[in-house]
């Protein structure tokens, strides 16, 4: 007899439920996880490798458990590059963007607490609210993908969820959240509870409009959530962080593990915030090849929403998982995450958005004779 996962004493809420991931396989060009494209540059690799050398010779002890000089340099990094004002107490550090979300969501979630998104978003919004104990709500989108604000506010009010995630710019669709919406949901996450309202921006540096930080005066329940795995290449650091008012970093500090982020985290990422000017330059690349991304697919005639990030979602298609399959034998890795009838691409480089672009058209061709 088999035992399995359904064998064990898992909490209800997670019973039939997937784990997070996208499959990892072994093709020439891989653009399904949203990745920046560029290696670190060689200065930038020698830079952490002096940090890291002179991290390990006090590895015997605990590291920074508040992580000061690192949470000064992202207030740095946030001040100048939004032109909004950020303190080191308006920052809080954490092991990737999905930590944050964990964190917000054990104190200010949990059982008996209930947390709403609007989808199709990132899906681990909703699987660290079940992780968690808090009850998920799945919030309504118009087809164009667009926050349907109307019938947001009206669920906000219904349903007075304990926290509101707005994804801007959005996973998998790529559009940014005008912040006018983000008021309004603000507004009405205050009627109806008050609420924290988490502003996800993980994407925000690919975008063309300006980051939601200059909404955070006045507003101690607004939450802003940062990543260093797209803009700063560096998915494999695993450091994310948030910018909110101090009582909001006070709070969240109540569920953090001890000593959470190791020395070598802190100062991998000490590193490369030293080189900040030259990884927005790979973003400004980036940007360049998303937009000829959207271009060319509308040139053969596909649907794209309209993208503020790394990745271009396309389609539409009767089966797009037929699509995926047919785009993986041309030796090029996209994501079919499940939106029906949409495909994702992540913005490579030149060589690699070519051979994406190679064998769209060739499965075009291949399906119009």
């Amino acid at each position: 007899m088999t035992f399995g996962i359904d064998d064990l004493p898992v909490r209800d809420e997670l019973r039939g439920k997937s784990p997070y991931g996208a499959p990892q396989l072994d093709v020439p060009v891989r653009l399904n996880t949203n990745e920046n494209p560029y290696p670190l540059p060689e200065p930038l690799v020698e830079r952490i490798t002096e940090r890291v050398r002179e991290a390990a010779r006090h590895l015997n002890r605990y590291p920074d458990r508040d992580a000061v000089e690192l949470r000064t340099a992202l207030a740095e990094y946030l001040t100048r590059t939004s032109g909004h004002p950020v303190g080191v107490d308006n920052v809080w550090a954490a092991n990737g963007s999905n930590e944050v979300i964990q964190q917000l969501l054990q104190t200010f979630g949990g059982p008996g607490r209930t947390a709403i998104g609007f989808e199709p978003s990132y899906s681990m919004h909703g699987l660290i609210s079940r992780g968690t104990g808090t009850g998920w709500i799945s919030g309504p989108r118009n087809e164009d993908f667009t926050i349907d604000l109307a019938a947001a506010e009206k669920a906000v009010a219904e349903h007075r969820p304990d926290v509101v995630f707005v994804t801007t710019p959005n996973n998998p669709t790529g559009n940014a959240v005008p912040p006018e919406t983000v008021l309004a949901l603000y507004e009405a996450a205050q009627a109806a509870g008050p609420s924290m309202v988490v502003v996800d921006e993980a994407y925000i540096e690919f975008s063309h409009g300006d980051s939601l930080l200059r909404l955070l005066d006045g507003r101690p329940h607004l939450v802003v959530s940062r990543t260093m795995s797209k803009a700063f290449g560096a998915a494999g650091l695993r450091l994310g962080y948030l910018a909110a008012h101090p009582a909001v970093v006070d709070a969240v500090q109540l569920v953090r593990l001890p000593y959470h982020l190791s020395a070598i985290t802190q100062a991998t990422a000490l590193a490369a915030l030293e080189h900040t000017d030259t990884l927005l330059g790979y973003v400004e690349r980036l940007k360049a090849e998303r937009d000829r991304l959207v271009a060319e697919l509308r040139a053969l005639g596909y649907e794209v929403t309209e993208s503020d990030a790394n990745f271009v979602q396309f389609g539409r298609f009767e089966d797009a998982h037929t699509v995926w399959r047919k785009i993986l034998d041309r030796g090029v890795l996209v994501r079919d995450n499940g939106v029906p009838g949409w495909l994702r691409v992540t913005a490579g480089t030149p060589a690699e958005n070519d051979a994406f672009l190679d064998a769209v058209r060739e499965v075009k061709k291949e399906q119009s004779t």
